[in-house]
């Protein structure tokens, strides 16, 4: 397949007509006109999607990536990230040992071949594991587990918002919090629904009674 590569450098026509000529070279019209505008449509599409706390909980969170000989690493951002995002899964003893525990880790990266030529961060973290030093860095690798956990906490949170369209329609508009939040766990655990019987349900409430009678 032949592509036909455009002169760049020639008058741009706003149309098959060569009186439609602008002012305009064909490079102009491909850079500012089309590339940029797609990226700026990209980037409103981002903007609207992700809340600011999120960009700068990922942006935060790429000072852990490995990728590039550790080129994003960076001591300051981690110690943020943990004191903004993750302050009560540490406690103040460990948040000031952070520092110096990142310290003796950065040494660790560039002299430890297996701590080289990680691509990700879940091998980062499984190579601290095979290697021991998890232990060694246990608040580094506690970070990173918290970390990694991200996608499939945003990923069911996007699952709870897709389940409550479905159970919340037009015509349930008034559904109560309390009866929409019992059909949404029938909803997103449907799995562990389908193993419920009615008689265990007859069963259960029964016993409800029954012990609530003792009182």
């Amino acid at each position: 397949m032949i592509l036909d590569v455009p002169d760049l450098s020639v008058q741009y026509f706003e149309g098959r007509r060569r009186q439609q000529q602008s002012q305009k070279i064909v490079e102009h019209h491909y850079h500012f006109d089309i590339f940029n505008e797609v990226i700026d449509f990209q980037l409103q599409e981002l903007n609207t999607r992700y809340s600011i706390e999120a960009i700068d909980l990922l942006k935060l969170s790429s000072a852990l990536d490995p990728n590039e000989d550790y080129r994003s690493f960076n001591i300051g951002d981690i110690c943020t990230l943990v004191e903004k995002y993750y302050p009560l899964d540490f406690t103040s003893q460990e948040k000031f040992n952070f520092p110096f525990q990142l310290k003796h880790f950065e040494c660790d990266m560039h002299n430890d071949v297996r701590l080289q030529n990680l691509t990700c961060l879940s091998q980062l973290c499984v190579v601290l594991t095979e290697t021991g030093k998890s232990k060694a860095f246990y608040l580094l690798d506690r970070l990173i587990r918290l970390i990694l956990t991200l996608p499939a906490f945003t990923s069911t949170s996007e699952w709870s918002f897709s389940a409550m369209k479905i159970i919340k329609t037009r015509l349930r508009n008034k559904m109560e919090h309390g009866f929409l939040a019992d059909n949404l766990v029938i909803n997103i655990e449907r799995e562990i629904a389908e193993t419920f019987t009615s008689d265990s349900i007859l069963e259960e409430f029964v016993s409800l009674k029954e012990r609530s009678s003792q009182f």
